[in-house]
């Protein structure tokens, strides 16, 4: 075997070598879900990787009337995120379940015009629809559920496509107010 040969057969080890490698890169990174997170990072701007939970939503949020809310449950979604899209189910058996005794605000980043045609498509009823990009209320992913006080202060939040677990501990929290 000559020199020649020698260097392209190792090169042609090594070029799929390295497909190889993307491939899996690309496939991990593109079709295998992400666990979600129980307890996030999250941070209001500036916050420095603290929870979201006591921060307040009040003037976050314009349009929002919390104090006559009581309880009120906020969706930050996207149209754009095939996890909010994925979690669509889980939000209307959150409706089924406590819709009546909880007020629902979806927030999304694109026109209220079209986050409520996505909602709708999807067979989510909520109680209003605000376009706020996800920056302004402090949420750096979609979809998280924050789980907002009457004076506008955020008492839990769930962050990410959910488990059924993850669902259920959900539903216990909301029922229980």
């Amino acid at each position: 075997m000559s020199i020649r040969d020698k260097l392209e057969a190792t090169a042609s080890v090594a070029f799929i070598g390295v497909a190889v490698l993307l491939s899996a890169a690309l496939i991990k990174a593109y079709f295998l879900p992400t666990p979600s997170r129980s307890i996030p990072r999250a941070a209001i701007a500036g916050g420095g990787g603290t929870s979201l939970v006591g921060a307040s939503l009040k003037d976050r949020i314009p349009g929002v009337d919390w104090s006559k809310n009581g309880r009120t449950l906020v969706l930050a979604i996207s149209t754009q995120c095939h996890f909010c899209k994925d979690s669509a189910p889980f939000y209307r058996k959150l409706e089924a379940q406590v819709g009546k005794s909880l007020r629902t605000v979806a927030v999304l980043p694109q026109p209220v015009d079209e986050a409520e045609q996505f909602l709708k498509g999807e067979g989510v009823r909520v109680s209003q629809v605000k376009q706020a990009t996800m920056g302004d209320i402090g949420v750096q992913g979609t979809p998280t559920m924050l789980l907002v006080d009457s004076s506008g202060v955020i008492t839990k939040m769930w962050v990410g496509k959910l488990q059924p677990e993850q669902e259920q501990q959900v539903l216990t929290a909301l029922r229980k107010g």
